[in-house]
C-alpha cells in the first residue's frame, strides 16, 4: 500500500538537512530502484513566487509517498531516515494513501487507479 510521509522540519535545521541529505538521497534511491518511490521532495516555505530563485528558498519539511507492506514498516523506515536521526524533523506524519490520479510505474503518463 501506498503511505504518505510528511516530515516537518524544526526551526534553523538547514545545517542539518544540508548535512544528511546525501545519505537521505541514497535511501530513497533504493526505494526508487526497487520499484516502491512514486515521489518525493522538499517543501520550500512559502514566499512571494518571483522572489523564489531555485535552490535558495528555505525548506520546511519533506513529503514522500512510497509503497510498504504496512504501516509499521512506513513507520519504521520513516524512524530510521537519516533526517530523522539528525533532528532535521520535529514531527513527522505517517498515512495510508490511495492513489486516484497518479504517474504510472508503467511508463505511461497517468493512470486511474479506483
Amino acid at each position: 500500500m501506498w503511505y504518505m510521509i510528511y516530515g516537518v522540519d524544526n526551526a534553523a535545521s538547514s545545517e542539518k538537512r544540508s548535512q544528511a541529505r546525501p545519505a537521505h538521497l541514497a535511501r530513497l534511491q533504493t526505494l526508487r530502484d526497487a520499484g516502491r518511490l512514486l515521489l518525493a521532495g522538499p517543501l520550500p516555505q512559502v514566499m512571494e513566487p518571483e522572489a523564489m530563485e531555485p535552490g535558495s528558498a528555505h525548506m520546511v519539511g519533506s513529503l514522500i509517498l512510497a509503497d510498504f507492506a504496512s504501516l509499521d514498516e512506513a513507520r519504521a523506515w520513516a524512524a530510521d531516515d537519516p533526517y530523522a536521526h539528525a533532528g532535521v524533523y520535529r514531527e513527522t506524519h505517517i498515512h495510508p494513501w490511495k492513489g486516484v490520479f497518479m504517474p504510472s510505474l508503467d511508463g505511461n503518463p497517468t493512470q486511474v487507479t479506483l
